[in-house]
């Protein structure tokens, strides 16, 4: 790749890992993910709640609580869950376990959750892009989350980082842009897969700035920042857990966040509508659903548990650590975000040529 302005031969930065170097570091990472997790659900659970809290809060049914995760076990979706869980196990002083049924995005445990029992034994910690991307491509699969899942609460919100390799000289989302505009299809982007929300972020930054480049798709997100630091592929769009400490170290450069407003882990690095794209604003979320059979009484319990268990700054902690913003939410505004984002995927993903 050739900066145009300079004239100079713009070159890797590192060396590129083997596959079994990449296979450890991801496993290495995943293995100290969950350690930390570990320690930290130790330290809520010690945390005594009192016996007014319990008694204002109490569960909504004698049966242990099943709270099914839609990805494996170790990842951010996986510790999110297990750290709410730890904390909505005391406040409503009832036994709360994760299941992990991994597949289709999420859409497996979605499915699961809505044959679900109506006394709320059964709830689904949802992923947005279950909820709004997958149904877009998965073409034959006809449940449809919005209308076959009934919302309870939203827990957390994240956001994106959109990093680059360091030797680049985009300094500036505007610098990238530039770039892109004055040569099409000269830089390329990775992502965590086709249709992931740092895939679909980048396509929309395409959609928005109108200018071509080249996604490589990779399985998952750590073979694709390596990429990005030994300069093979330009830039990605990376979680802020992993984005802070590339960026911190000097390994990567941060140019933007995806959300509304700036990261509380990443205060210094601007928002994508701050570094010159207006109207750019994608953040991912976690949330509480369950079957269309609850009553909204009985939701709306379940949500003033949520409410009270993310109150705690224990877990308010936690989530930063992970690179989340706590973010409660009635049910309607849960169903009014999900809808946004519903259509707004939806017209990003048309056109594109995803199989």
């Amino acid at each position: 790749m050739k900066d145009n302005q300079q004239g100079r031969v713009l070159k890797p930065c590192i060396a590129a890992p083997s596959q079994s170097e990449t296979v450890l570091g991801q496993r290495r990472t995943s293995l100290k993910r969950i350690a930390i997790a570990g320690a930290s659900l130790a330290a809520m659970q010690s945390h005594p709640f009192s016996s007014a809290w319990a008694q204002n809060t109490a569960s909504w049914t004698s049966k242990p609580i099943r709270l099914l995760v839609g990805y494996p076990p170790g990842g951010p979706v996986d510790l999110a869950a297990r750290s709410f869980g730890a904390t909505l196990e005391k406040v409503i002083g009832q036994s709360v376990v994760i299941e992990n049924k991994g597949g289709a995005s999420g859409m497996l445990a979605a499915q699961t959750i809505a044959q679900a029992p109506s006394d709320g034994s059964y709830l689904f910690f949802a992923a947005s892009p279950t909820i709004s991307i997958a149904p877009h491509l998965q073409k034959g699969n006809n449940f449809d989350p919005l209308t076959q899942l009934v919302p309870i609460a939203q827990v957390v919100e994240y956001a994106n980082v959109l990093m680059v390799n360091k030797d680049l000289p985009f300094k500036t989302v505007s610098d990238l842009v530039a770039y892109a505009k004055a040569n099409p299809d000269k830089l390329s982007f990775g992502s965590a897969g086709v249709g992931g929300s740092n895939h679909l972020s980048a396509e929309l930054l395409k959609k928005m700035t109108q200018t071509q480049m080249v996604h490589v798709p990779y399985r998952g997100n750590a073979p694709a920042m390596l990429d990005v630091m030994g300069g093979k592929i330009a830039f990605m769009f990376d979680i802020v857990i992993t984005a802070k400490g590339y960026h911190e170290s000097g390994k990567a450069r941060a140019l933007a966040v995806t959300s509304k407003t700036r990261n509380r882990a990443l205060p210094d690095i601007p928002t994508m509508v701050e570094a010159g794209v207006p109207g750019f604003d994608v953040t991912g979320w976690f949330a509480l659903y369950g079957p269309t059979s609850l009553n909204r009484d009985l939701i709306a319990k379940i949500n003033q548990a949520t409410k009270l268990s993310l109150s705690q700054p224990a877990l308010v902690g936690r989530m930063t650590e992970l690179g989340f913003e706590v973010r409660h939410s009635s049910a309607d505004e849960l169903a009014s975000l999900a809808k946004n984002e519903h259509g707004m995927w939806a017209e990003v993903i048309r056109g594109l040529k995803i199989d």
